[in-house]
């Protein structure tokens, strides 16, 4: 079963210690839900500006957490389930405690201090990552605590990926491969293109249940763009009641995510026979998803991938009709860190992991994407096999 086990914390683990070695901290904090899930494994159910966690990794010693009381149960059963990485939490209340229960601190900011005082962190060189006004108010009453903002740094922590992880990533790349199939299968004119998604989300959730039964399975998106409307890469606003016509070029959209990790697949489908001018331009597309693939080289600058593609692009003529970047990395959330792909000349490691989604946008006519999920390495490997043939893509 592809699931993340305490080889990946290990992993993580170190590259924290690593950090807080060259930066000479005592410990790291982190604030936001997709940091607090990978120095967890724990899925998060809030969102942290309302209801603020925070996972603490010291450089010596056991790392705690800080969470409300909302997420009591759920942390329970990922408890009972051995999937969470670091147990020793404190909940706090946030409302008044109206009938005789266990008593849990409402104040945060004084139970964040109390905790880092216990851990030995009163006096330490603690890097955080986003931060809070709560834990800005706790630092307050530890005067010779010293916080340093590490953002930057800590989404370097995310480039590369563990082997586990990227068995999870092949996994869900396989089940939207077999989606793909099905979106060919059930295209045709007339049908309502929400009704459409909806029926394949349903498929999905279905075909997950056999494969992955127990794991946490999520339908982030699955999106189609039928006719002139697929000329935004995020549609015309006007969705409601939109139905696939004869001639009309579809771009899917699939990203799903198993156990906390997400991948993409997009492809561009015709239904009924492409014109000459849609299939020039799909096979432009197409040819700048192989091109930018190829540039997916350990060693080779990140920003490669995005000029590899356009390069194809605008030898074909097209590159009037770019509107976005090739790509993005993509792990814990959809759009991972580095955030600035195509203009990150840095060299490319070993295991990153890259979305490589040329498009093409005419207005009046459509859009045509063609999108894989990459691993980097000596030689790139696709963990999306869905066919890239004009006739496989003609839905007759």
């Amino acid at each position: 079963m592809p699931r993340l086990t305490t080889a990946v914390w290990r992993h993580r683990r170190q590259q924290m210690n690593d950090l807080m070695d060259a930066l000479r901290l005592d410990a790291l904090v982190f604030t936001s839900a997709d940091f607090f899930q990978f120095a967890t494994n724990f899925h998060t159910d809030v969102l942290p500006w309302e209801r603020p966690i925070y996972a603490v990794v010291p450089r010596d010693g056991d790392g705690f957490l800080v969470m409300n009381e909302l997420s009591t149960n759920h942390m329970r059963f990922s408890r009972e389930q051995g999937k969470v990485w670091i147990t020793d939490v404190s909940f706090y209340a946030e409302h008044p405690r109206v009938v005789e229960r266990l008593p849990l601190p409402s104040e945060l900011p004084e139970l964040l201090a109390q905790r880092l005082a216990r851990a030995g962190l009163a006096r330490a060189r603690v890097g955080v990552e986003g931060g809070s006004l709560a834990l800005t108010a706790a630092a307050a009453q530890l005067p010779d605590l010293r916080l340093l903002p590490c953002t930057r740094e800590c989404r370097a922590l995310r480039w590369r990926k563990h082997e586990e992880e990227l068995a999870v990533m092949a996994a869900i790349g396989s089940l939207a491969d077999w989606l793909q199939e099905r979106y060919r299968e059930n295209i045709r004119p007339g049908r309502l293109v929400q009704e459409l998604d909806c029926a394949m989300a349903a498929l999905w959730v279905q075909e997950a249940a056999e494969r992955f039964p127990g794991e946490q399975f999520e339908v982030i998106r699955a999106w189609t763009l039928s006719g002139p409307a697929s000329a935004s890469p995020h549609g015309d606003g006007a969705s409601c009641g939109a139905r696939i016509r004869e001639g009309d070029v579809l771009v899917n959209i699939l990203i799903p995510r198993l156990n906390g990790l997400a991948i993409e697949n997009e492809r561009t489908w015709f239904c009924g026979r492409p014109s000459a001018e849609q299939a020039a331009l799909w096979t432009a597309a197409r040819d700048a998803n192989l091109a930018g693939i190829e540039a997916a080289v350990s060693g080779q600058p990140v920003s490669g991938i995005d000029a590899a593609a356009q390069a194809v692009i605008e030898r074909a003529g097209y590159a009037a009709h770019i509107r976005h970047r090739t790509g993005h990395a993509i792990g814990i959330i959809h759009h991972e860190y580095p955030e600035n792909m195509a203009f990150c000349h840095r060299p490319l490691e070993d295991n990153e992991v890259y979305s490589v989604e040329p498009g093409l946008y005419v207005y009046g006519i459509g859009g045509f994407r063609i999108d894989d999920t990459v691993v980097v390495g000596r030689e790139p490997r696709t963990l999306t096999a869905t066919p890239k043939t004009l006739d496989y893509a003609t839905v007759l």
